[in-house]
């Protein structure tokens, strides 16, 4: 089992691009679903008998900075193992993205991972204008409107979903470890969710997913947000290579709304 807690933060990211946009709708758009001084906690469980167990959390926060002169969204994702786990293998994970505030793409994103004493650090900045991203490693040709891993999930917090009809395909273009990937969303409209903190309303998705990280390709996996201004992931259920991972939302705090979609507290 140790050798999938490493993915404690990169797994959330991409489960939370479930709830994207076309591509054409990524060029630009106003926030209304979240404020800065946004706080949500994340919780990671992971079986292999049939029993979950807790693993890790993730921490995801929304500040207001200045970047280059401009105004911007600073978010922050930190992942981390319980002491527990962190005897097998100790994960301390940071993601950070600079978002422009008047239409939600990225100025810079950084990956700063220590997994198992396996060190990764990527510091990327974009240039819309040119459609580039210089690296740590290089510079690197994008495509128009492009978001990071981070930025993206905050991004597509402010879509329109009565647009979209059950089934329908919901393409997007994401930048991560200095490559482009094209992805889509798969559309399964309103349901209700029960997690670990309580009963929902929901936005159901199934996301395409990269095949070799620790999930199949394909569309395996399950996500629910809520059916509310906020957008808020709220479960994620995934068979991986060996058992399966649940991801809940467990805490909250400064939302931008009332969170509407919750029918009951567990």
């Amino acid at each position: 089992m140790t050798k999938y807690l490493k993915f404690l933060l990169l797994p959330i990211f991409l489960l939370m691009l479930s709830f994207t946009t076309s591509q054409n709708d990524f060029c630009g758009m106003r926030n209304t679903a979240f404020k800065a001084g946004e706080t949500v906690v994340m919780k990671v469980y992971y079986t292999a008998l049939g029993a979950y167990v807790a693993a890790g959390d993730a921490t995801f926060t929304t500040r207001l900075v200045q970047f280059n002169g401009k105004p911007a969204y600073h978010f922050v994702g930190e992942g981390k193992t319980y002491p527990f786990f962190d005897n097998f293998f100790k994960v301390r994970d940071r993601y950070e993205s600079f978002v422009d505030t008047s239409n939600l793409t990225p100025f810079k994103f950084i990956r700063n991972v220590d997994e198992g004493g396996h060190k990764i650090y990527n510091n990327v900045t974009f240039n819309q204008n040119t459609q580039t991203a210089v690296s740590t490693n290089g510079v690197f040709k994008t495509t128009p409107c492009i978001q990071d891993v981070v930025s993206a999930v905050y991004y597509a917090r402010n879509i329109d979903f009565a647009k979209y009809k059950v089934g329908d395909k919901i393409p997007f273009d994401m930048f991560l470890d200095d490559e482009v990937y094209h992805l889509y969303i798969r559309y399964l409209g309103r349901d209700k969710v029960k997690t670990r903190y309580g009963k929902f309303h929901a936005f159901k998705f199934k996301p395409l997913l990269i095949k070799g990280t620790i999930f199949e390709g394909g569309e395996n996996m399950n996500a629910w947000v809520s059916a509310d201004d906020n957008r808020l992931l709220l479960r994620v259920e995934s068979p991986i290579t060996v058992g399966s991972i649940k991801v809940d939302m467990m805490g909250y705090s400064n939302l931008r709304h009332p969170l509407k979609s919750l029918i009951s507290v567990r």
